[in-house]
């Protein structure tokens, strides 16, 4: 008995000393974290706002931590493929992902089948920004707030239309909350990207669609679009004069898009954590502050637990729109 105790103490000690190794060298390795360049999977095509964020965080993070950021594309399937590569690579932190409102979001609910677990199969780490889209209309069309538009959609049920960038977007979601909330019968045509709708819409083939905020700012300056609400449940300094939807008839109406850095399940957490710190002081910069302002982007901050709490409420609050549209990708 004895002799079984003396092995079991010095197999506890031994337990002990490895554990003890372990921590330390996951310890020292974020703290040496990067040692080598740095890929970001933007998974989304070249010059969209996923993209630009992404190079934005890109160059910023290399700055900050003196090695490569590289920006690598994997676009299709509304961000399944770059985000399921990820899912799939080393938890080192040199793999990271340019996560959103769409493949960590409204996939979840939109497609019969995932590659991925949107909310355990990825290490969430941080926040980049946030910020609403803009229902916007033809300068032509005869509403100019949105008690207007709503009026006149019910007067004439089923004879207006809208347009967005594909079903299942975050703008195609946006219009079907609001069609929930305000029992309208608007038909939805849905387009092969953003560029060719709002072309259409400005060239008066579409009258309405919701757009991302930062994608209408210069349209609206410019006369080619007039704003009619916004969906976050502020209003947004680059055009102060443009209502909420929430303090247009909607109170608590919310459908904000946003933009993350995620990376591999399994992350260590010093790591995850070290990562969430880089994109903080990012946030915090002057020239990124100003630029996200022009936009129209707030910069939120979250601690890694509280972006994954975060993903799982935006599951289920697109998750509920995408139901309620009839949306579906086999």
């Amino acid at each position: 008995m004895k002799h079984t105790t003396a092995l079991s103490q010095r197999a506890l000690a031994s337990l002990g000393v490895a554990a003890f190794v372990l921590l330390t060298s996951v310890c020292t390795f974020a703290q040496t974290w990067p040692t080598k360049p740095i890929r970001i999977i933007v998974p989304m095509p070249p010059a969209g706002t996923t993209d630009n964020m992404g190079r934005l965080v890109a160059q910023k993070m290399s700055e900050l931590t003196g090695q490569p950021v590289v920006v690598e594309n994997k676009a299709g399937a509304n961000g399944n493929i770059g985000s399921d590569f990820v899912s799939k690579s080393a938890p080192d932190g040199y793999t990271l992902l340019v996560s959103g409102v769409g493949s960590q979001g409204i996939n979840a609910t939109l497609y019969s089948s995932m590659p991925y677990d949107i909310v355990e199969g990825l290490t969430h780490i941080g926040m980049i920004a946030k910020g609403p889209n803009a229902l916007v209309v033809n300068p032509a069309f005869p509403a100019n707030n949105l008690k207007e538009l709503v009026a006149l959609i019910k007067a004439n049920p089923g004879k207006y239309n809208y347009a967005s960038t594909g079903n299942g977007a975050s703008n195609h979601l946006s219009m079907e909350m609001l069609k929930s909330s305000a029992d309208l019968k608007i038909v939805h045509i849905p387009y092969r990207g953003g560029g060719p709708a709002m072309l259409d819409l400005m060239a008066g083939q579409v009258p309405m669609m919701f757009v991302n905020f930062d994608s209408a700012v210069p349209h609206v300056k410019s006369g080619k679009m007039k704003a009619i609400a916004v969906t976050s449940l502020t209003r947004r300094a680059a055009l102060p004069d443009v209502p909420t939807v929430a303090e247009s008839g909607f109170p608590g109406f919310e459908a904000e898009s946003w933009t993350a850095i995620s990376g591999p399940p399994n992350m260590p957490a010093d790591l995850v954590l070290r990562i969430n710190q880089i994109l903080n002081r990012i946030s915090q910069m002057p020239d990124v502050r100003e630029k996200y302002a022009v936009l129209g982007l707030d910069t939120s901050p979250l601690a890694p637990d509280a972006m994954k709490l975060f993903i799982k409420q935006e599951v289920d609050k697109w998750g509920k729109a995408v139901r309620a549209s009839g949306a579906k990708v086999d």
